[in-house]
């Protein structure tokens, strides 16, 4: 079931139903006032599990709570072949340095690495890893 209220607008409301300003629950929360502000005018979506907790704790309420009302994204259209695809470009452009290739959920960048791993011949493995710093889109194994 969809919320019929955003994040921004639960944060607002709860915000003054505490009788908080943006700038004490910044203090409550442990958070920069530039992040209490950036989740009210709607620029934050999803947050961070360590945002998140700092955020409830200064609106008292639980963490689960607050990601009822997070924006999930739908990694349905990301299907194998896309998955396959990205992967694919990070180990071909791995010693690359200005290598960038964006997020399919957002458009942001992607942040990338090369994890090496060894099996029990004692054989390297290449596993390519990806994760956004906007939404929570990353590659999966």
């Amino acid at each position: 079931m969809q919320n019929k209220i955003s994040l921004a607008q639960f944060v607002s409301q709860r915000r003054e139903k505490l009788n908080l300003t943006q700038s004490q629950l910044a203090d409550n929360s442990g958070l920069e006032l530039s992040q209490i502000l950036s989740i009210e005018q709607g620029y934050e979506i999803f947050l961070p599990t360590t945002i998140r907790q700092k955020l409830a704790k200064g609106l008292k309420v639980e963490n689960k709570e607050i990601k009822k009302y997070e924006k999930h994204a739908d990694f349905n259209f990301a299907q194998k072949n896309k998955m396959d695809e990205i992967r694919e470009l990070i180990l071909l452009n791995s010693s690359n340095p200005n290598f960038e290739i964006n997020c399919p959920v957002c458009g942001e960048k992607l942040i990338t690495r090369i994890a090496k791993l060894y099996d029990l011949e004692d054989n390297l493995i290449l596993r390519p890893k990806a994760r956004c710093s906007k939404c929570p889109f990353q590659l999966v194994d």
